[in-house]
């Protein structure tokens, strides 16, 4: 096991590098708006913008502000320092992150309360009426973009501009630490919003899987020895068909830490996902590679943990 999470640990880091240079590619190759042009304003001079692009180091060659940047981050955990106002990405980003772990907690906490029990009982009663109409809900929660449902619960349940004032608006968000009450209410919509796509496919997952693993021999063996339904579906077939489940939750969970986008704009929650929005329109690139290394390094984490515990949730799987 120690062997296999150091080879783990140097991929991470060959992957993490990778991911930085390709971002520096991806910036410099496609055609943005000049971030010294941006920074100066609209009546900026051609001096001007010249001296700002010579301050921001714009004006070097791609590999040399690479090589600059993966030297801080390496030796002093630098993520540089934003274009747009000049401030301290890496303070951005940790004073952001408690928003985003608020939403994706919430969010995930829903979705497997929501997803895994409704995917049990649809493999339990396969066909019935029950079945097709929750497979026919989840399909819809599947197809429904995120910004799409969260306008519409906005416009139903926002306590600003809902019809029905139940819940914080958009840009109600507050830490838990201020205001608890207020903190809650801002993220019930988000919550359900963000985990309405990932319960349905989690359900259709599970669904899928333990009707695979009610048909194996030992399912069938177990039921011959006499055991109860109840425990053969949730003690020896439920346990099997959760080790696919995991993996998807770990990349989800890992993505989602990253900054979930399009719910923090929508919602106007000032977490990590909304300061990458602003990154890109900005063309901010310490900002954009800062934010593509807080989630590569979350999903990369959160596939290690995966691979972990598939040893326990797995007898046949060993490293």
């Amino acid at each position: 096991m120690t062997r296999y999470l150091v080879r783990r640990l140097l991929w991470a880091l060959a992957m993490l590098v990778a991911v930085s240079a390709l971002t520096f590619l991806i910036f410099y190759t496609f055609p943005s708006a000049d971030p010294a042009a941006l920074r100066a304003g609209r009546q900026a001079t051609p001096a001007l913008i010249a001296q700002i692009r010579h301050q921001l180091g714009l004006d070097q060659p791609v590999y040399v502000q690479f090589g600059t940047y993966m030297k801080d981050l390496v030796l002093h955990g630098d993520l540089g320092y934003s274009y747009q106002n000049n401030v301290s990405v890496r303070s951005e980003i940790f004073s952001r992150l408690p928003a985003t772990i608020s939403l994706t907690v919430g969010a995930v906490v829903i979705w497997l309360a929501i997803g895994i029990p409704v995917g049990v009982i649809s493999a339990v009663r396969p066909r019935s009426k029950l079945d097709r109409a929750v497979m026919g809900a989840s399909l819809v929660g599947i197809s429904a973009p995120v910004y799409f449902l969260g306008l519409i619960a906005l416009f139903l349940f926002a306590s600003d501009i809902g019809r029905v004032h139940l819940f914080g608006g958009a840009g109600s968000y507050v830490p838990l630490t201020q205001n608890p009450r207020q903190w809650f209410s801002s993220l019930v919509l988000p919550w359900f919003v963000l985990a309405a796509a990932f319960a349905a496919f989690y359900a259709r997952m599970v669904r899928g899987n333990l009707i695979e693993v009610l048909g194996e021999d030992y399912i069938r063996t177990a039921r011959a020895k006499g055991l109860s339904e109840r425990r053969v579906v949730f003690r020896h077939g439920l346990r099997a068909a959760l080790t696919p489940v995991v993996t998807l939750a770990g990349l989800d969970i890992g993505i989602l830490l990253g900054g979930a986008v399009l719910t923090e704009t929508v919602f106007n929650i000032p977490g990590v996902g909304r300061f990458a929005y602003d990154a890109i329109i900005n063309s901010d690139l310490p900002a954009i590679q800062g934010t593509v290394l807080f989630g590569a390094v979350f999903i990369i984490v959160a596939n290690l943990i995966v691979d972990i515990l598939y040893a326990f949730l797995d007898p046949r799987v060993r490293y």
